[in-house]
C-alpha cells in the first residue's frame, strides 16, 4: 500500500470516528457535588447545573399554611436523618407558595442538620429520563430531593409511566437515598376531561381511570394548599414589611395591599410578594434584609 493510500485510509478512518461520536452524543459529564447544594438536571449528557444562588426565600416568611410546612419540614428532616419519609405532592391553589416552601424547607433543614441534602430540579419535559437520572443518584452517596414544579400531564402524554416506574415501580424500585417532590394545581396531574375520554372509550372503564388515579398514589403525601383568607394575606404582607424594613405604617400597608389584590383578581402569597416588590421599588429601597439588631 502506497504512502498516500495509507493517508487516505487513515483520513477516512478518522472522518467515520468523528460520524459514530456525533451519533454517540455527548460522553456523561462529571459532576461536581461540592459546587452547590442546588441542581437543575441536563439529560443530554447526564449533567448536574449548579445553582449557586437558588430563588427563594426564608421559611420564616411563608405565612398562612402552617400546617402543611410542619408536615413538608418533618418529612424532610426524617429523610435527612436517614429514616423512612415519603414523597411529597403539594397541590392546590395557585400562588400560594408550594415551590417556595420546597426550596425553603430544605435549606432550612440543611442548615439545621448540617447534612449533605442536595435539591435538584427536574424539568417537566425531562420526566422521560428520570429512570437515567436515578441511575446517576443510587451510588452517588448523596442524599437528595428531586423536584419537579408544576406537574401535569396532557392527552396522549405517556411520560407519567417513567414517573410511575420512578416512584416506587420497577424492578430496582426507588434508591434508599433519593426522594421526590412535585407541585401541581391538579391533586390527580392529569386533566379531568383526559380521564373521562378515558373512562368513555376503554372495555373496562373503571380500570382505565385507575390506571390515571394510581399516578397520584405514588406519593405518600399529599398537601393541600387552598385560597388565601384575607387575614393570611395581610400576615403575609406584615410578614414580608418586617423582614425587609420597609417602615410604612400598618394602615397604609394594609390599605395599599388589599387595592392590589383587588386589582389582580385575588389574594395569593405570590400577589403578597408582587406588591412587596412594587412597594420597595416605589420606596427605593433594597429586598434585602436589614442586618440583625437593626
Amino acid at each position: 500500500m502506497t504512502d498516500e493510500n495509507t493517508a487516505l485510509l487513515l483520513a477516512e478512518l478518522r472522518r467515520l470516528a468523528n460520524a459514530v461520536e456525533r451519533l454517540a452524543g455527548p460522553p456523561p459529564a462529571v459532576n461536581d457535588w461540592n459546587a452547590a447544594d442546588c441542581f437543575v438536571w441536563v439529560p443530554a449528557n447526564q449533567y448536574l447545573q449548579p445553582v449557586p444562588r437558588p430563588n427563594r426565600v426564608a421559611l420564616t416568611l411563608i405565612r398562612g399554611v402552617d400546617h402543611v410546612r410542619d408536615i413538608l419540614h418533618e418529612n424532610t428532616l426524617r429523610f435527612t436523618e436517614g429514616y423512612p419519609a415519603n414523597n411529597v405532592l403539594l397541590w392546590g391553589a395557585r400562588g400560594m407558595g408550594k415551590s417556595s416552601l420546597v426550596k425553603a424547607v430544605h435549606e432550612d433543614v440543611r442548615k439545621a442538620t448540617g447534612v449533605s441534602l442536595k435539591l435538584i430540579e427536574v424539568h417537566r419535559e425531562d420526566i422521560s429520563t428520570l429512570p437515567t437520572l436515578l441511575d446517576v443518584l443510587k451510588n452517588s452517596g448523596q442524599r437528595v430531593i428531586l423536584f419537579c414544579d408544576d406537574l401535569s400531564f396532557d392527552h396522549d402524554d405517556t411520560a407519567y409511566k417513567s414517573l410511575k416506574a420512578a416512584l416506587d415501580g420497577g424492578i430496582e424500585g426507588r434508591p434508599d437515598n433519593v426522594l421526590f417532590y412535585a407541585t401541581s394545581n391538579r391533586r390527580h396531574l392529569l386533566p379531568r376531561n383526559m380521564m373521562e375520554n378515558e373512562q368513555s372509550t376503554a372495555i373496562n372503564p373503571s380500570e382505565a381511570v385507575e390506571e390515571k388515579v394510581s399516578l397520584s398514589d405514588r406519593f405518600g403525601l399529599w398537601l393541600g394548599f387552598h385560597k388565601c383568607s384575607q387575614d393570611d394575606y395581610l400576615t403575609m404582607i406584615d410578614g414580608y414589611a418586617d423582614h425587609f424594613d420597609l417602615g410604612l405604617d400598618r394602615e397604609t400597608l394594609h390599605h395599599q395591599a388589599l387595592e392590589w389584590a383587588t386589582t389582580r383578581g385575588g389574594r395569593s402569597g405570590r400577589v403578597a410578594w408582587q406588591y412587596i416588590q412594587d412597594l420597595a421599588g416605589r420606596l427605593r429601597k433594597p429586598l434585602t434584609a436589614p442586618l440583625a439588631g437593626k
